[in-house]
């Protein structure tokens, strides 16, 4: 590259992130801290637009102060940057602030064979903390690519809690108790509930905001990477998906329904929407493998704002982004092993969380329990579910209903999800 550009952009960049506002502090700062004694590279992955520079601002402000290099590499003036420009990018950077040893990358993942740089550094002594919007790149070829020398986190739209600081509403310790401070709560809940927790939209209100990250998504991190030429049946494939949130699909079933010559073809492409983090796509329990990769999987979308402004206008049920919210709260708290379950009867239970392999609790989902026929085939499917797994635990989350069900010797917990939402992480889950 061009040293004089490249000097243009490092000035320009460095001014742009000085002048970021920190905002709020995000929950998963105190777990990047505990990794600054590490001589692993600190790693953060995560959507589009969801928060990454504005932590590395927030790490860099409460930490470094201007012992740093910062370089962002989704640069349109960087198209041409590659791997071997990494030590020009590196005198530069020397010749502009001195020598430091501590880098902070962003978007990392556009330049091609970047670990190599980051390894000889690493040898060195330096600390890289680096963001990228791909979780391939960023969890699976890791692994080979820093060959242990990485912690890689994932970083999330707001959680409730964010949601609740963004809005400045502080929670008082006895608030869900007091009949006005959760009344208030509950109110921020529904907003949660339709708009998500993407920052950059919940600052600036307007839904054009979602629809770029999606396109850009689409294009910039599938299409372009993965060099696909049937834009159209991706194009579709997605939209489908996220218009049917919390739905079973099979990849036969898709490639039927958009006339694809190969179900492999689907299953790649729902591979890159999932590596890009924009859905989640669940296995059905069984004690079989097998059983599981062939059975159908249930979709669900990072965030219902990105969904509500994406998809088809599908439904006024609320339930699916009930579903699609606790879906996305449980992947934040760092649970890794969910599923959804079927009995013996084909009753549908919407969450299995296990873990250590243990089945540690079932979670269904709903608007209501206020109907008995509601009610029946809710707890029906949990005690059926927990008798033939053999599991204590049963939660239901609804919008604002909570008691004590104990049926058939099982006890199953019903409480509201703004309230779960508000519990410490090591609370169920």
């Amino acid at each position: 590259m061009d040293k004089a550009l490249l000097k243009e952009v490092i000035l320009e960049q460095r001014r742009i992130q000085e002048a970021m506002v920190p905002g709020i502090q995000r929950e998963i700062l105190p777990t990047i801290e505990r990794y600054f004694s590490l001589p692993h590279a600190v790693v953060i992955s995560g959507i589009r637009r969801t928060g990454k520079s504005t932590l590395l601002s927030q790490v860099i402000k409460s930490h470094f102060k201007e012992h740093y290099y910062y370089f962002n590499f989704e640069d349109e003036r960087l198209i041409n940057f590659k791997s071997e420009d990494f030590n020009d990018l590196y005198e530069t950077l020397i010749e502009l602030y001195g020598e430091k040893n501590t880098f902070f990358f962003d978007e990392i993942q556009n330049i091609p064979r970047w670990e190599l740089f980051v390894r000889r550094l690493q040898d060195a002594g330096c600390k890289f903390f680096i963001t990228g919007s791909n979780a391939s790149l960023l969890s699976k070829e890791l692994g080979t690519k820093l060959t242990g020398r990485a912690m890689v986190t994932e970083l999330y739209p707001f959680s409730f809690k964010e949601f609740l600081l963004f809005k400045k509403y502080k929670i008082t310790k006895n608030a869900l108790s007091i009949t006005k401070e959760r009344a208030v709560i509950k109110k921020y809940f529904n907003e949660y509930l339709r708009h998500g927790g993407m920052p950059e939209y919940l600052k600036y209100q307007d839904r054009e905001v979602l629809k770029r990250v999606y396109e850009d998504i689409l294009y910039r991190d599938i299409v372009i990477r993965h060099e696909i030429k049937a834009v159209k049946s991706l194009r579709e494939i997605s939209f489908y998906l996220i218009s049917n949130v919390a739905t079973r699909f099979t990849y036969n079933g898709l490639k039927e329904v958009f006339h694809l010559g190969s179900p492999n073809t689907v299953k790649s492409y729902v591979e890159y929407l999932e590596n890009s983090f924009l859905i989640f796509t669940l296995n059905k329990f069984s004690y079989s493998l097998k059983k599981q990769s062939v059975a159908p999987k249930k979709v669900y979308c990072i965030d219902n704002g990105l969904m509500d402004a994406v998809a088809f206008q599908f439904s006024k049920n609320k339930g699916k982004f009930y579903e699609n919210l606790v879906l996305g709260e449980l992947k934040r708290r760092g649970v890794e092993e969910i599923y959804y379950y079927l009995t013996e009867e084909g009753k549908e239970v919407d969450f299995l969380i296990r873990e250590k392999g243990k089945i540690q609790l079932l979670i269904q989902v709903t608007e209501s329990l206020e109907h008995d026929k509601v009610r029946n085939r809710e707890v029906d499917a949990l005690v059926k579910a927990m008798n033939e797994l053999k599991v204590n635990q049963g939660m239901i989350l609804t919008y604002d209903h909570e008691e004590k069900i104990n049926t058939e010797g099982y006890v199953i917990t019903v409480k509201p999800i703004y309230k779960w939402l508000l519990e410490s992480k090591k609370a169920e889950f």
